[in-house]
């Protein structure tokens, strides 16, 4: 699998801190961005808005606009996935990139990491969607693995898709192995089965019904 890091992107430099916000609104005109990041004096000081460069005075420069910034970033070090996450939280299709000692490397785009999501196995190989859910106390990540594996069963991936303080839900993908006996297993470890799905309709249930990923994938 291609290493996130491939993906940083340095096409367009970064906005000035003393640009004036016509050259703002000049880069979302051209490029679809939500945000964009601010620099000052090299320094990441935090990303701007379309939506606010559109309501300022094109005289006024991002200084004016610094309160109204976002200080969302990863760092190179962080795992595609947890990337991801922060593109939802943010609700953006750009995230800048900064190093261990906060120097601007570049950013993402959301394109980029979906495409990564969808080569990886979870998404790719065939397999056989399982839902457990069990108290956010007593559940173990170590003890998931080990009672598809004691079932002859190959973990394709598995992440916590809910939780709660009482709860957790844990979605996992299983190739090879009886679908069966991995969940009568789960049954006697006190694990309730919320859900079981052959094949990948499950998966392609979850893509269809992302608004998130819907809206950016059409960027």
């Amino acid at each position: 699998m291609t290493d996130i890091t491939d993906f940083i992107s340095n096409t367009v430099k970064p906005l000035r801190i003393s640009d004036s916000v016509a050259v703002a609104q000049d880069l979302f005109a051209e490029y679809p961005f939500s945000f964009f990041p601010v620099l000052e004096e090299g320094v990441y000081v935090g990303c701007a808005g379309s939506e606010d460069t559109e309501l300022m005075d094109i005289e006024k420069t991002m200084a004016d606009l610094r309160y109204n910034f976002e200080r969302f970033f990863v760092r190179d070090t962080t795992i595609w996935l947890d990337v991801l996450e922060v593109f939802a939280k943010n609700e953006t299709n750009l995230l800048p990139v900064l190093d261990n000692d906060n120097k601007y490397l570049g950013y993402y785009e959301i394109t980029d990491i979906i495409t990564m999501f969808h080569q990886t196995p979870f998404l790719k190989e065939e397999g056989g969607i399982l839902v457990v859910e069990k108290g956010t106390l007593d559940y173990s990540m170590s003890e998931v693995a080990q009672i598809v594996e004691s079932n002859n069963g190959r973990l394709l991936g598995f992440f916590i898709s809910e939780a709660n303080t009482e709860k957790v839900q844990i979605t996992l993908k299983i190739s090879l192995g009886g679908l069966s006996e991995i969940i009568q297993t789960f049954r006697r470890y006190n694990y309730e089965i919320i859900s079981e799905h052959q094949e990948d309709a499950y998966l392609n249930t979850l893509k269809d019904r992302s608004d998130y990923l819907d809206k950016y994938l059409n960027i």
